[in-house]
């Protein structure tokens, strides 16, 4: 008998979004009723952050418009291998392959600098952009 005849898609779904994004793209490779489960928005939701879409509307306009048109599962793997700039540009977000953490990054000037402003302390040094 076959587990995956047995249990509707959703309640299969519901199974798999109890587990981590990486259990949920190893069960999708079991059948094709777990694949169907496995890579629906209801699993991938589940390992998105729960303000991804307050995260996405602080993204530049070009980027968040691209970013609706994705399934969650998509949206997931972007932040992975995307940062999105958020904040004005002042800090980029994205997301930890495996399990889903969310990763920020701020840049310097952002930060407070204890007698940053004392050039006899702090000094900024430009590096010419070579892109």
């Amino acid at each position: 008998m076959d587990i995956s005849e047995v249990f509707p898609e959703e309640c299969l779904a519901h199974i798999i979004s109890y587990t981590s994004p990486r259990d949920a793209c190893r069960s999708a490779l079991v059948s094709r009723n777990f694949q169907l489960a496995a890579d629906s928005d209801a699993v991938w939701k589940g390992f998105l952050p729960p303000n991804y879409a307050e995260i996405i509307s602080s993204a530049p306009a070009s980027s968040s418009s691209e970013l609706a048109d994705l399934s969650k599962k998509e949206l997931y793997f972007h932040h992975c291998n995307n940062p999105i700039l958020i904040n004005d540009g002042i800090m980029s977000f994205a997301l930890e392959k495996h399990g889903g953490k969310k990763c920020y990054m701020i840049g310097a000037r952002s930060l407070y600098i204890v007698w940053g402003d004392a050039p006899s302390y702090w000094t900024w040094k430009s590096v010419p952009d070579e892109s």
